[in-house]
């Protein structure tokens, strides 16, 4: 019983883990695109970019290398595994030579190529950060992306200096983290985008039970 249930959670887990809108309840999508800071250009060119990307690296390297793309605000990071560095900037490269990238984090680790389980668990840890943003009424989960790669936590975002600490001070203390980093682009309060705003609806942000 035990092993069956594993293997039916394991790939909601690694859905969650490659799309966060797998967290948005249905028809939810269109809600958080609007409580998004970003632009509507800057989410679909991330979008079309992290297709792209992805793309060419499993034309590329297929199953030899294991690479997350999260582009945020036209910024792509890079996390999982290659098999040595002459792929690993090799991934990078390639990222380079698309169109609207404005700036790379290459967290590739030389390692091999990570196991189901382990992802499984990096899924489960970003969907709990991210439960844990909506029930602290401190942080948007809208506005912070959340990436888990072997334990290492990034977050990415708009955001205010407050926001991400606070941001911070949740993922660091949450189960399982061994270490968190900050990706941020930072505005003020008195910005624009950055202004207070009502918090998308619960029941579009509330992780699946």
């Amino acid at each position: 019983m035990r092993r069956a249930l594993w293997a039916s959670f394991v790939p909601l887990l690694l859905v969650l883990q490659g799309c966060e809108l797998a967290l948005i309840g249905a028809g939810g999508a269109a809600a958080i695109t609007a409580f998004d800071r970003r632009t509507t250009g800057a989410i679909y060119q991330d979008e079309s970019m992290a297709l792209t990307i992805r793309q060419r690296i499993e034309g590329r390297f297929g199953s030899m290398t294991h690479v997350n793309v999260a582009p945020y605000n036209r910024a792509v990071l890079l996390t999982g595994e290659a098999p040595d560095e002459t792929t690993r900037a090799a991934v990078e490269a390639d990222v380079r030579d698309i169109a609207n990238v404005r700036g790379i984090v290459n967290d590739i680790q030389i390692r091999p190529v990570s196991s189901v389980a382990e992802r499984a668990n990096d899924a489960f840890i970003t969907s709990k950060i991210k439960a844990r943003f909506l029930d602290s009424g401190r942080v948007n989960p809208v506005h912070v992306k959340v990436v888990t790669e072997a334990g290492v936590v990034y977050l990415l975002g708009l955001v205010t200096e407050a926001e991400a600490n606070q941001a911070v001070e949740i993922a660091r203390t949450t189960g399982g983290v061994r270490k968190v980093v900050k990706i941020f682009d930072f505005c003020q309060t008195s910005d624009e985008v950055c202004r207070p705003q009502p918090k998308p609806p619960a029941e579009n942000l509330k992780p699946p039970a």
